[in-house]
């Protein structure tokens, strides 16, 4: 197993562990691009088997950071997102069951044809190399990374956040057994070895060439700080600033279900909706039976001034409200006229992730889902759709917002390039 040293003292010698970590993950992508998917596989099944078997390990190391987050006075929201119970590491766990059973990416022929001249040309998938994941509070990062970068041929350097670290390096002990076990390098997953800030800037560097590709998960300072400083390419993961708009169509019943489930069921994660939007000529009681399912549920609701018309416990929205990803049981609520009012809110104030219309008129819904380019667009669903697993991906890293290489859930598929591979009988090109 890759040895895991103890946090450095200085400069020097934090780049002298990071530079051992990117040389071994270098080699290690080598061993893993042409590893077997028998390989790879027996890896992530025994990884799950060991995440099962070690449950209350995990859970008593994650007790030391949830100790730790609470003494530091991180709010509710946070200690969610770090929180790992049976339940949870059960599904860390089938995640990786549902990496194992997707099929492999790497050496998949994407298009093939012959020219003229004979030659035969290949489009063939091949894995990115070296991807340099840094995430924030959520421990099943290291997991759904790990096995994601694994399952696409590519080693992975993992820096958790520090919040998280007794529970991240619990997690990363399984995947370097299944490796072992499977007869591949432990240094395909690795956790970097400290919590010391400058391990992420010499990341964001590149490790001296061995980094090909940085996604980062997490708030909004730390995707800024990425965007800013790396000097390798970005899976560019931009805040969650979701938004629902309600259609002057929609089932009121269907709309009440869907908009607190998109703000409740998980408040912390980047899917949940965090502004509503109602159209205004909408049929009488609808703006306020949303906002009374959202503040019964528990939501704190903060309005315009239509929202606090109708109901006494909406607070009123400042023009900061409408570009704030809460990521609590918080929502801000606003009427707008019609499709064109929302998409111009969102448009304006979104961060270009996840946006979801509830309508019954077709046209309507298609001209949102047509004409809004965010990286997620549903009808009559839940923003909280918004992940890898629930696209069939087995898992993601996150949802990539740029337009460049990935976007939306990044899985397997977006985890690789490729090459092309040109087979001749002799030709030679004319002068």
């Amino acid at each position: 197993m890759t040895v895991q040293t103890k946090k450095p003292e200085t400069l020097e010698n934090v780049a002298d562990a990071m530079r051992a970590v990117g040389v071994q993950a270098r080699a290690a992508a080598g061993t893993l691009a042409h590893a077997s998917t028998k390989a790879k596989n027996l890896a992530l099944l025994t990884a799950a088997k060991e995440l099962r078997a070690r449950t209350a390990a995990i859970i008593e190391a994650n007790k030391l950071d949830l100790a730790a987050a609470t003494e530091a006075n991180r709010p509710a929201s946070y200690l969610d997102r770090l929180m790992l119970d049976p339940k949870r590491i059960e599904g860390m766990a089938k995640g990786l069951e549902d990496v194992a059973a997707l099929a492999d990416p790497a050496g998949s022929v994407l298009a093939a044809w012959t020219r003229p001249n004979g030659l035969r040309i290949e489009r063939v998938r091949v894995p990115l190399g070296v991807i340099g994941i840094i995430y924030e509070s959520r421990p099943n990062v290291t997991a759904d990374a790990g096995a994601l970068c694994l399952k696409a041929g590519n080693a992975a350097i993992l820096r958790g956040g520090s919040d998280s670290h007794h529970s991240s390096r619990a997690v990363q002990v399984c995947l370097a057994r299944g490796l072992r076990e499977a007869g591949l390098p432990e240094s395909a997953i690795q956790l970097v070895p400290t919590t010391d800030r400058d391990a992420v800037g010499l990341m964001l560097k590149g490790l001296d060439g061995a980094i090909d590709v940085i996604v980062p998960r997490g708030g909004k300072s730390l995707v800024a700080r990425v965007q800013e400083e790396a000097r390798v390419p970005v899976f560019a993961h931009l805040e969650g600033l979701c938004h629902t708009y309600v259609d002057r169509s929609a089932d009121l019943e269907m709309a009440k279900r869907i908009v607190v489930n998109a703000k409740m069921r998980r408040t912390g994660v980047c899917g949940s909706t965090e502004t509503l939007l109602v159209d205004r000529s909408a049929p009488a009681g609808t703006l306020g039976a949303l906002i009374a399912a959202l503040a019964d549920a528990g939501c704190e609701v903060r309005g315009d001034a239509a929202a606090q018309k109708v109901d006494a416990r909406v607070k009123a929205a400042s023009e900061q409200d409408w570009s704030t990803e809460y990521l609590d049981a918080i929502i801000s609520v606003k009427e707008v006229t019609g499709v064109d009012g929302a998409m111009a809110h969102i448009r304006n104030y979104g961060s270009q992730h996840t946006d979801a219309i509830i309508a019954q008129d077709q046209a309507t819904a298609d001209r949102f889902l047509a004409e809004l380019d965010s990286a997620i667009v549903l009808h009559n669903a839940s923003t909280q759709f918004a992940d890898g697993g629930e696209f069939g991906m087995g898992a993601e890293i996150g949802i990539a917002t740029g337009r460049m290489h990935a976007r939306g859930p990044v899985g397997v598929e977006q985890l690789t390039t490729f090459k092309y591979v040109v087979r001749g009988t002799g030709q030679v090109r004319p002068g």
